[in-house]
């Protein structure tokens, strides 16, 4: 069963991989970069802080660093334990893809997915209230992550159980966050 799956996930891969052209490959390149996402941050940092003020907002930012540095050895603490080939090392496939970036790390699960769920699971749980049209949020996880197929670093089975751990640990980090806010930083 794990092996069919495993078939269908290198396939999906492939054929998704397979819409990309040379054109667009600078785009993708620049939307993985995490650098590239720094007026996105700006802004949402912005909203935050009109919203709760100063000090709230460091305190907010402390919980999401936390997360971050949570989420990110859980990634990879995972990978080194599965040591899941990425596609662009992958000698099954590599001869059938679009290599536009290549990384020597494992694939298994994609920390780009994991990252960006938390941090958007994490803002959306907490200010879901307040802003209309936060979903869109969740924009930002889906087109970086799908950046990591069109480059070859990761299978979409990589990115579902990215964005899955992601949100799991974006839904812990908010459910500590209101704890301690309740208890040390009441707003």
């Amino acid at each position: 069963m794990l092996d069919k799956i495993l078939s269908l996930d290198q396939k999906l891969f492939v054929y998704l991989n397979s819409l990309g052209s040379e054109t667009f490959d600078g785009l993708w390149l620049l939307i993985t970069k995490q650098t590239s996402w720094i007026p996105f941050f700006l802004v949402l940092l912005y909203f935050i802080y009109k919203k709760i003020g100063q000090k709230q907002t460091l305190y907010l930012l402390l919980f999401i660093a936390l997360l971050l540095v949570f989420t990110d050895q859980t990634t990879n603490l995972v990978k080194n334990t599965f040591q899941r080939l990425r596609p662009c090392n992958n000698p099954e496939i590599s001869p059938f893809i679009r290599i536009v970036q290549s990384r020597s790390s494992f694939s298994f699960f994609s920390g780009h997915a994991a990252n960006t769920m938390a941090v958007a699971s994490f803002l959306y749980l907490n200010f879901k209230r307040d802003y209309k049209y936060l979903g869109f949020l969740f924009l930002w996880p889906l087109i970086f992550a799908y950046s990591r197929i069109y480059l070859g670093l990761h299978y979409p089975l990589d990115i579902l159980c990215g964005y899955f751990f992601g949100a799991l640990f974006g839904f812990g980090i908010f459910k500590l966050y209101k704890i301690a806010q309740k208890k040390y930083f009441p707003i």
